[in-house]
């Protein structure tokens, strides 16, 4: 898959294209759907498939204070954007700058000049351009002046979600409401990260760099690997947590490379601790030096909330269940 962040980065004879425009937060069922619908139409009329998306979310930009947490960085975003089969992504800077062009310059910039679009793929729902002013209609329009199709395409629910990956279960699900970013959202926010997964349609993911933390990990047996604030993905309610490190340096066939992991995420109360911190023992693991290194933490299940011990004795023993249970979680 071919990442492009300016209009020069892509080639001048690229195209024709069947191109979809969106934030694509999580890359979760309902993007991974539509996706890999389009990209079999574009294979079968002869055409490339692109995703026009950005960086950072508009929301950011336009409301700082109140714009949610996302659920991907860039990297993660544009590594499960690649596994839908999509031939390229043009990963735009989101700028006030840039929100002000109007929804015809927008179109005939990005979408006809450059991406040579034979259909555009959106939602019913779609808003672009100055103060959104542009929408369906102005598509179809904009569509009939360029000479490209429009295809709108519905709300993917999990009982009408093709995907063959889908549990069985899962269109019996008492939540009958489309695949979102806002639903994932709603389920880290409880810890819920097995039902997120069932949105997702993959574990979620934390992204960061391993730094120092204060080495009490291991002085008490389980040296953890303590993500920087330069950690991307949304963090998940306080607890203990069943999952994977998987190291992104190394060769993803080596041994070393996807690793079980007891994951913890709060404040440690029990040594009056104030910051919140994501920190992973990897099982049975005291020989491995992550300083530096940049890893992705898979969360599977929950263990348990954070909890504060009376004494150092009674949280070691937890930690030990922790650990059996995490093995047990993940067969490892």
């Amino acid at each position: 898959m071919q990442v492009w962040r300016e209009l020069s980065d892509v080639p001048a004879d690229f195209g024709p294209s069947v191109v979809t425009i969106g934030n694509f937060d999580g890359v979760h069922r309902g993007h991974v759907g539509v996706l890999r619908r389009m990209c079999a139409d574009a294979r079968a009329a002869g055409a490339q498939a692109v995703a026009v998306t950005f960086s950072p979310h508009p929301q950011q930009v336009h409301r700082p204070d109140t714009a949610p947490p996302l659920l991907t960085g860039d990297a993660d975003r544009l590594e499960l954007l690649e596994q839908t089969g999509l031939d390229g992504v043009l990963l735009l800077e989101y700028t006030l700058e840039f929100a002000r062009q109007t929804p015809q310059e927008f179109v005939g910039r990005y979408l006809v000049d450059v991406l040579h679009a034979q259909t555009v793929v959106v939602g019913r729902d779609v808003r672009f351009g100055w103060n959104n002013s542009g929408d369906l209609s102005t598509m179809v329009e904009l569509g009939r002046e360029h000479g490209f199709d429009v295809e709108v395409i519905d709300d993917v629910t999990p009982a009408a979600s093709a995907d063959p990956g889908s549990p069985e279960d899962l269109a019996a699900d008492p939540l009958r409401r489309r695949w979102s970013s806002t639903w994932v959202r709603e389920l880290l926010d409880a810890g819920d990260v097995v039902q997120a997964a069932r949105v997702l349609g993959r574990p979620h993911r934390v992204r960061g760099t391993v730094v120092h933390g204060d080495a009490r990990g291991r002085e008490l047996g389980f040296p953890t690997a303590n993500l920087g604030p330069d950690a991307t993905g949304m963090v998940p309610a306080d607890g203990v947590y069943a999952g994977w490190l998987r190291r992104v340096s190394v060769d993803p066939g080596s041994a070393d490379a996807v690793l079980p992991a007891a994951i913890s995420i709060g404040t440690n109360p029990t040594f009056d601790g104030v910051e919140r911190r994501v920190e992973a023992y990897v099982l049975d693991r005291t020989d491995l030096d992550l300083y530096g290194q940049v890893v992705v933490l898979e969360l599977v299940e929950r263990l348990r909330p954070t909890l504060r011990f009376e004494s150092v004795d009674e949280l070691v023993t937890r930690m030990h269940e922790d650990v059996d249970r995490t093995r047990e979680v993940l067969d490892a």
